[in-house]
């Protein structure tokens, strides 16, 4: 009698941990506190010396996390996984699974870079809408902590929720990023670039540093969305919005101002400065056209820059008109020169 009491009163302090996890996640919105407290808990409170999350690529959840996340700690407990290879792994199945042994076949789910030494593993199946995209993974050294055959109920249940949790904090940040995020390029909307300009500005006067905006604008491009299609305009669009964002720096900004136009924000440059990286987008643009139904689309970019410090400049709002306004003479100097005509 008094083992059967004391396996019930160590069954309902597990259940108890688990509820207390449960409690724990429901109300957060975002991946990073989502994720960390979630392994954080599992570990602390169950003494699980291994804990982290699988995620297929390209599932919905792994590219949102892959735009919005820049965590270290995170990355280091997350592992992106093919979907053909996961599934695989785990047989399409969707209940937790129990290995305990040689687990050589498992180490593909092991966040990259680290080394963890087990014998025996948990894989709770994770799921979006009925739709398998990863899981919640426990081991241990000992290959007795999880064994085939074990009562996975609560942790069968914790996955559920976890999933649950996963649904919700998908579809706040999805409303998050399109709120500040051009929807066909993913850079920085008009919106939200005019408000980091307004904080960059009051930074430079503060630190009395320098602060340069480029004004981008694509020549001829109507001749791309009259030869070709919207479709492959589009295409153009994201390519361009590419390269802008893989040549700078970390610290400019890139936006999507509208159309075919765009905004870099550039910190603590000139003007003369910024015309180096400006010609050595421009020699990329030159040097790699982008490839459509076997022919080539040559990018040709007219640019003007403003920087603090030049005339009429004295808000954030007139060193972007000062910006917009170099643009134009730019563009109006290469119909005099009959430079501009679709290289189409």
């Amino acid at each position: 009698m008094e083992d059967l009491l004391e396996t019930l009163r160590i069954n309902e302090e597990i259940a108890q941990k688990f509820f207390d996890i449960e409690i724990s996640i429901l109300s957060i919105l975002n991946f990073r506190d989502l994720f960390e407290k979630l392994l954080t808990e599992i570990r602390d409170k169950f003494g699980v010396p291994y804990v982290w999350i699988s995620m297929i690529d390209q599932s919905e959840v792994s590219d949102l996390i892959k735009m919005l996340e820049s965590s270290k700690a995170l990355k280091e407990r997350l592992n992106v996984i093919d979907k053909d290879a996961f599934l695989k792994l785990i047989a399409n199945e969707t209940q937790p699974i129990l290995l305990s042994g040689d687990l050589k076949p498992y180490h593909q789910l092991l966040p990259q870079g680290q080394m963890y030494f087990i014998r025996s593993l948990a894989i709770a199946p994770l799921t979006l809408d009925g739709e398998i995209i990863g899981s919640l993974n426990q081991a241990d050294l000992s290959r007795l902590r999880y064994r085939p055959g074990m009562d996975t109920r609560l942790l069968e249940r914790l996955a559920v929720k976890v999933s649950i949790c996963l649904s919700n904090v998908t579809a706040h940040e999805k409303l998050k990023w399109f709120a500040w995020r051009d929807p066909l390029t993913g850079l920085l909307n008009r919106r939200v670039m005019e408000k980091v300009l307004q904080r960059e500005y009051k930074r430079a006067v503060r630190y009395k540093t320098n602060l340069t905006v480029a004004f981008l604008d694509l020549d001829d491009f109507k001749a791309v969305n009259d030869r070709y299609g919207h479709d492959r305009g589009d295409d153009l669009l994201r390519y361009v919005a590419g390269v802008l964002e893989e040549l700078t720096r970390g610290s400019d900004v890139v936006s999507r101002y509208a159309g075919d136009e765009f905004v870099i924000i550039l910190p603590g440059i000139s003007t003369k400065e910024s015309l180096l990286l400006i010609q050595r987008l421009q020699d990329y643009f030159h040097k790699n056209p982008m490839d459509v139904e076997e022919e080539h689309i040559t990018v040709s970019v007219s640019f003007g820059l403003s920087s603090m410090g030049d005339a009429g400049v004295n808000n954030p709002q007139s060193l972007l008109k000062k910006a917009d306004e170099m643009l134009y003479s730019a563009k109006e100097q290469k119909k005099k020169d009959g430079l501009v005509g679709s290289p189409y």
